[in-house]
């Protein structure tokens, strides 16, 4: 004799979430430079493990900002990474 299936209970319909309205981001655009190998380990040794491109995006516009606040916040940050 075989054994007769079961038939499984239809699961039941989700409704679908409602999408999240994104907010609209700024345009972006590529800034690329080029750096020795040697100034490329010392942004990395400063800004701290995984941090350089964050360290390189916080810096260039304070710099151009001519914001001492925040550059002297990293230059802290990079006192404290080089020790």
């Amino acid at each position: 004799m075989s054994k007769a299936k079961k038939k499984a209970d239809p699961k039941p319909v989700k409704e679908p979430k409602p999408k999240k309205e994104k907010a609209p981001k700024e345009p972006q655009v590529v800034f690329a430079f080029r750096l020795s190998e040697t100034d490329r380990d010392l942004i990395h040794r400063a800004a701290g493990p995984a941090r350089a491109t964050r360290f390189v995006r916080a810096a260039a516009p304070a710099a151009a900002n001519q914001d001492s606040k925040a550059f002297d916040e990293l230059t802290a940050q990079a006192k404290t990474n080089f020790k």
